[in-house]
């Protein structure tokens, strides 16, 4: 189960990074562009992303438990 959260807040943390980068190089916001302006999607959508980020924020402490330091 862990592993299937990791991979979708893995997925969900590159499709914010690729946001950001457009936004970034191109002026140009992906999320407001196909859903709309802090619509109710797109506002889900960066929640999502932003607590899949803040989740991976774990990755951290269980790379270092399973000794990777």
């Amino acid at each position: 189960m862990s592993k299937g959260l990791d991979y979708t807040a893995i997925t969900l943390v590159i499709i914010g990074a690729v946001n950001w980068g457009l936004i970034g190089f191109f002026r140009l916001d992906l999320v407001n562009l196909i859903f709309g302006n802090m619509t109710w999607i797109s506002r889900i959508i960066y929640a999502l992303v932003g607590i899949a980020g803040l989740y991976l924020l774990s990755l951290y402490g269980r790379v270092r438990a399973m000794g990777g330091e």
